[in-house]
C-alpha cells in the first residue's frame, strides 16, 4: 500500500492523523537533521498499521516534508 504522508518534524508528541483518503499527517518528536525525523517517521507508521520496521519504506521525498512512503 502507498501512502502520502505530510511529516512535522520536532514535534511535542509522536500522532498520526488521517486526512484523506491515503493521505496522512504524521507528527515526529526527532529533528529533521542526520536522518532521525526520518526514522523515527518509519518507527511512528510501523506502529500505526501493526507491521515490523522492516515493511516501512520511504519511496520518495526523502529530505522533504511530503513524502510517499510504502507499507507491505
Amino acid at each position: 500500500m502507498m501512502i502520502k504522508v505530510a511529516v512535522v518534524a520536532n514535534a511535542k508528541a509522536p500522532s498520526v492523523a488521517k486526512i484523506g483518503e491515503d493521505t496522512y499527517k504524521v507528527k515526529v518528536d526527532a529533528p529533521p537533521s542526520n536522518n532521525k525525523a526520518n526514522e523515527r517517521l518509519i518507527e511512528i507508521i510501523a506502529s500505526y498499521f501493526s507491521v515490523p520496521k522492516s515493511k516501512v519504506y520511504i519511496k520518495a521525498g526523502l529530505k522533504s516534508k511530503q513524502k510517499i512512503i510504502e507499507v507491505d
